[in-house]
């Protein structure tokens, strides 16, 4: 059988746990995003989802990658998370946040689900703050939110074509994004895995592990899973 994962954002973190994962599966690898990645037999398609015609310019490597495959997986990973409020957020700002995470996965769905063989699976790569909010990333928390109601309707409009899917919402996971949005600050991570259950940093493993778990099965369509180690609310 060939199967086929097209991830974007699998360079690092969690993606490129996700791609080591799949790969593992006997999945063929196809990553999209700036930085190569760094995995034997991944095919990678250098883009920058920041620019409007992003797309133009692989479509016909996406198209050929998935001509002959059994099942595709695509995995929507990449994301930007900047430090901003209300209060201070600008239209421009906003709006490149909006294209890369909420905007980009669309432009990729309309592109490859005509191409989708029944039993392919679309993943959504929320986060924790996709069904609530915190202070001091406005941008982030309104784009996670609209990729949660992306996956919903993902679910609905396909409906009969055999094409599930999930939206996973990692917690604090130990990755560069996140050690880069605190500076990698040894105190703010005392207190972030003080309000975990299991009192540490999720590996980007167990995710990738989660979003494996998801591809395989179609009961789990139309979930939003909270994959964080259970949050300790205060």
């Amino acid at each position: 059988m060939s199967k086929v994962l097209i991830i974007t954002g699998g360079s690092k973190g969690i993606g490129r746990a996700t791609a080591q994962r799949f790969s593992e599966a006997y999945y063929r690898v196809v990553n999209l995003s700036r930085k190569p990645i760094d995995l034997a037999g991944a095919q990678q398609i250098p883009v920058d989802m920041l620019e409007q015609d992003w797309l133009a310019g692989c479509q016909s490597a996406l198209l050929d990658a998935v001509a002959d495959a059994e099942q595709v997986v695509l995995v929507h990973n990449a994301a930007r998370q900047d430090g901003d409020t209300v209060a201070d957020l600008e239209g421009d700002a906003f709006r490149d946040v909006l294209q890369i995470n909420l905007v980009a996965p669309q432009e990729l769905n309309r592109l490859l689900i005509p191409h989708l063989p029944e039993g392919s699976a679309i993943l959504y790569v929320g986060s924790t703050l996709a069904e609530k909010a915190v202070s001091g990333c406005a941008s982030y928390i309104a784009s996670k939110h609209g990729l949660v109601g992306l996956m919903r309707s993902t679910v609905q409009d396909l409906a009969g074509r055999g094409i599930h899917s999930a939206c996973v919402c990692p917690g604090f996971t130990d990755t560069e994004m996140l050690r880069g949005h605190i500076n990698n600050d040894p105190e703010v991570i005392a207190a972030i895995t003080a309000n975990v259950s299991h009192q540490r940093l999720i590996d980007p493993d167990e995710i990738a592990r989660c979003l494996q778990f998801c591809a395989e099965n179609p009961v789990i369509s139309g979930s939003v899973i909270h994959a964080n180690l259970g949050q300790i609310e205060r």
